[in-house]
């Protein structure tokens, strides 16, 4: 264990070097500004930890984590569990990270309805005030540019509108879209319209964070009912009972290893289903 602590003390310290190494053979070649003699300031190496774990992904720590239980309980079944856990921990980072994405994107469709109702108030033309609103609020997204181009030179805004409403959370843009055809071909006013709009949306955004804020306890409860084994074994090995040797190296530990495994994977897939259901409805 001490060897292996060693071991990955060195591996970090070299990375660090070779990395500081090349920042200053950059700066050297650059020829641009003073070269720093010492070592990185503690901001930098707090920041390039935080940018290595990103990228890494928090996913990765369970392969850690199996990998420390391994070195203490002296078996490969922990390190196989912490790889296989990796791929599903990173889906489930991964579709957090799509979901927040819908979230802001959700958002973002919201204020530039708000903004587009306060430029066409304001006296400006629909294409001039459309223009304004996308790039204060950005709630187009990646179709901004098409529909952009579509406002400025008298395209078909209502089809880049639809068009952006593609995307996950930016649906909507369907009755951004709605209300321009409407405004456009029948001259009804825009402004009531996106008023109407922009107060569904809204509601609609409220009732989401209400149900969010209902769940939270449900979500709670799973976590924690999830970490109870972890703080069994915790609490054994802080009372000398040995529970690693006993669950990794004896037949009955490894039966109640493998049942309490099955049980417990099978109530966080019950739990989040659940979960699940309750956001769909």
């Amino acid at each position: 264990m001490g060897a292996a602590l060693v071991c990955l003390g060195a591996l970090v310290w070299m990375q660090g070097g070779r990395h500081y190494g090349m920042r200053r053979a950059r700066l050297l070649m650059a020829g641009g500004g003073v070269v720093a003699t010492g070592p990185p300031a503690w901001e930098q190496v707090v920041a390039e930890l935080r940018l290595r774990c990103g990228r890494w992904g928090a996913e990765w720590w369970a392969l850690v984590a199996g990998l420390v239980t391994a070195l203490l309980g002296a078996s490969l079944i922990p390190a196989v569990a912490g790889a296989a856990g990796v791929p599903v921990l990173r889906r489930a980072r991964l579709a957090r990270q799509a979901r927040l994405a819908r979230e802001r994107r959700a958002d973002a469709v919201i204020a530039l309805c708000g903004a587009l109702a306060g430029e066409v108030r304001a006296g400006r033309q629909p294409g001039e005030a459309l223009l304004r609103a996308a790039r204060d609020s950005g709630g187009l997204g990646d179709a901004q540019a098409a529909v952009v181009a579509a406002a400025r030179f008298g395209g078909d805004v209502p089809g880049a509108l639809a068009a952006a409403a593609r995307q996950p959370g930016a649906e909507g843009l369907l009755g951004l879209a709605a209300c321009w055809r409407v405004a456009v071909d029948q001259g009804a006013g825009l402004a009531a319209g996106l008023d109407r709009l922009d107060g569904a949306l809204r509601a609609e955004r409220d009732q989401r964070a209400d149900l969010r804020a209902q769940l939270s306890g449900a979500r709670a409860t799973a976590v924690l009912l999830a970490a109870l084994p972890a703080l069994g074994l915790l609490l054994g090995t802080a009372m000398g009972a040995d529970p690693l040797r006993v669950l990794l190296h004896t037949g009955a530990g490894l039966g109640c290893l493998t049942a309490g495994a099955v049980f417990e994977t099978a109530g966080m897939w019950w739990a989040v289903r659940i979960v699940r259901r309750a956001e769909a409805v």
